[in-house]
């Protein structure tokens, strides 16, 4: 099974997103600049994930995306659902039932024995996934990488995150 790149990047951004300070944002073009991906292409996937309710997406000048749930609560299947839809991997064509040893439809009447191991291995699959969580994903990279990759990436966010102004403040702005 090949997944498509834009998985890959989801997952990173959402990793990238769980650092920003609460109620904090990070624009598009900053989270595609670090992983070196064409700002069109990585919108269409934070759009999905927005979509999806994986995100946030805050219009104006200091907005950008957040995490639209606590880490805790973002699983990998959430992510891979996102960006790839809800179809299964495998999408069974009965092409059984065609070609030159095709039989009366009679002959068909039990489950494709291919299909229904195909869904069995996706089911397994989405479990598994449904189980990792974004939290345990990030707490692995601050635990386990280069200590140079970490401070890169605490660097990058602290950089680029847009922390938002409380409404209070506004109102006193406004004054």
């Amino acid at each position: 099974m090949k997944l498509s790149e834009g998985v890959e990047a989801a997952i990173h951004c959402a990793a990238t997103l769980a650092g920003v300070e609460d109620g904090a944002t990070m624009p598009g073009s900053a989270l595609a600049a670090q992983f070196d991906l064409s700002p069109s292409y990585l919108l269409k996937h934070l759009n999905a994930m927005t979509a999806a309710g994986v995100l946030e997406s805050v219009p104006g000048p200091a907005g950008g995306y957040r995490l639209a749930r606590a880490p805790e609560r973002i699983s990998l299947l959430d992510i891979v659902l996102a960006v790839e839809g809800p179809q299964p991997a495998f999408r069974c064509g009965e092409i059984r039932q065609r070609g030159s040893v095709k039989l009366p439809a009679s002959a068909y009447v039990k489950p494709c024995g291919i299909n229904v191991a195909m869904l069995r291995a996706e089911k397994a699959w989405r479990a598994v996934l449904a189980s990792e969580k974004l939290s345990d994903i990030v707490a692995g990279f601050m635990n386990d990488a280069d200590p140079r990759s970490v401070a890169a990436a605490c660097a990058f966010v602290e950089r680029y995150q847009r922390p938002q102004k409380s409404s209070s403040l506004k109102r006193q702005e406004r004054k």
